[in-house]
């Protein structure tokens, strides 16, 4: 049932689903003031959270996409927009995202959730909030979707629901998507940080084997996991590891309002990451699928003030759907 009808609708030249991935980052100006939190983990490592408060008893927890941070566009867009609108929000920084690399030799992956319900159970636990929603983009998106369905049966109840944008809750299929031409400039600045950043571990943890040769010669996400995502964090396979952090499973077993934004022009994402089944079949997961947007766009024109449809789309949702009072 609960399938929407988009009303994006975009001038001409964000029509092109590369041109909407590619403006925001390259030509918005959205920063946001945080207030940074370092809070330790039971593993004796760190997470950086980033707030921007307003006085709201409801907070929402963005967390950002692949390589991303606070500091991403669309991260400190709808933290600015939502503050506006009475809302709290603090950013979660995965781990060795936050400018400072974290203590530890794992770091993140697309299934990571035990990370989240730690930022969750702390944000809980330390703060007096009566509402928590969670907002996730691509990366990000997918760990929202995959926690919000694997904790429904224990969910806090002051969790009132979710939204995730341009989410790959098929990351076997998805991978293959990423592989082909289409995508070769986006792996590309993908790769230039995470190479980096395995380069580094290495580096501090010698025990870690790395085949340096190997990394240098990697091409595709699955030569990355299969060098640090498979061994580090104790996967069979890259293949399983798609199958085990993918959200798409947990969909039906969502019991709190949330919603999935996917553009159907976004070059990163098969057609098995559009749900419509899913959200059909369900009572709380709902799916929107415009015909443009691109990976995290959702850009609609030159005018920088006519640029805010996903962080409105996010906000109407927070106060129809989750029914949670706004400016």
């Amino acid at each position: 049932m609960p399938v929407f009808t988009s009303d994006y609708s975009p001038t001409l030249p964000f029509k092109n689903g590369h041109f909407n991935t590619m403006y925001r980052p390259l030509f918005m100006k959205d920063i946001c003031s945080y207030l940074r939190k370092r809070v330790t983990t039971w593993d004796h490592d760190f997470i950086d959270l980033d707030f921007s408060l307003v006085g709201s008893k409801t907070l929402v927890l963005l967390i950002h996409g692949l390589e991303g941070s606070s500091e991403s566009k669309y991260m400190a867009s709808t933290s600015k927009h939502l503050n506006k609108k009475g809302l709290d929000t603090v950013c979660f920084n995965l781990r060795s995202c936050s400018g400072d690399d974290n203590l530890l030799l794992g770091t993140y992956h697309s299934g990571k959730t035990e990370d989240v319900d730690f930022v969750v159970n702390y944000l809980l636990d330390n703060y007096e909030y009566e509402n928590l929603i969670i907002v996730g983009f691509s990366l990000g998106g997918n760990l929202t979707l995959k926690y919000i369905g694997e904790q429904s049966e224990k969910i806090s109840p002051k969790i009132k629901g979710g939204v995730a944008v341009s989410v790959p809750i098929d990351i076997t299929s998805a991978e293959k998507e990423m592989d082909k031409l289409k995508n070769k400039l986006y792996l590309e600045v993908f790769f230039k940080t995470i190479k980096n950043k395995i380069l580094e571990k290495a580096h501090k943890f010698p025990e870690f084997n790395l085949d340096k040769t190997q990394l240098f010669k990697a091409t595709k996400f699955k030569h990355l996991e299969h060098l640090y995502t498979v061994p580090v964090f104790d996967f069979e396979s890259p293949e399983d590891y798609w199958e085990k952090a993918s959200s798409k499973p947990y969909l039906s077993k969502i019991k709190k309002p949330t919603l999935l934004i996917n553009a159907k022009d976004d070059s990163f994402l098969s057609k098995d990451c559009f749900p419509f089944d899913e959200a059909y079949n369900s009572d709380f997961f709902f799916f929107e699928g415009p015909n443009y947007g691109g990976h995290v766009g959702f850009i609609t024109s030159f005018k920088p003030a006519e640029n805010t449809w996903l962080e409105h789309r996010i906000e109407r949702f927070i106060r129809e759907n989750i029914q949670i009072n706004l400016k």
